[in-house]
């Protein structure tokens, strides 16, 4: 008797990294979406000119929305195999952490304020790098305890 191949599951940060990256993808889609991005008529490009807003909160621009894609794009694509998932969840976690202190240190109106980002924006990125770290570590635990990811062993380096 033959068995048929099941597909392999998914491990705990691939599913996570899938979640985060369709998220991602369905932000930067709504973001070209006039009345979920309010000002659509001022949606620049770049820049700190674009006074689009998503859900009338958020500045977006071109570049802004283009972002999101293609970090969604990185995640669902990193969510192929457990390692990427986890290099994208804690790097990509450590990157919008620094976004947060870029739109911190940088004026809104300033030339600098290039993808736009607003003050919505900053604290936004600071859950978004906070939580996107902490889903690599939580899943990275998960998989330890399932055994499908040893712990590193340390005793004969």
């Amino acid at each position: 008797m033959t068995r048929t191949p099941t597909p392999s599951r998914r491990h705990p940060p691939q599913v996570a990294a899938l979640a985060v990256g369709a998220i991602f993808l369905l932000v930067g889609v709504l973001g070209f979406i006039p009345g979920i991005t309010t000002g659509y008529a001022d949606l620049k490009f770049a820049g700190h000119h674009s006074e689009a807003r998503l859900f009338g909160v958020f500045a977006v621009s071109i570049l802004h929305n283009l972002v999101h894609l293609l970090f969604g794009v990185v995640g669902v694509l990193a969510a192929r195999k457990p390692a990427a998932s986890r290099v994208f969840l804690m790097v990509g976690g450590g990157v919008y952490l620094l976004l947060w202190i870029l739109g911190l240190l940088i004026p809104e109106d300033s030339p600098g304020n290039f993808i736009p980002l607003n003050g919505a924006d900053d604290w936004l990125h600071l859950a978004l790098g906070l939580g996107m770290i902490a889903l690599g570590l939580v899943t990275t635990a998960l998989e330890r305890k399932q055994g499908d990811y040893p712990e590193p062993d340390l005793q004969h380096q």
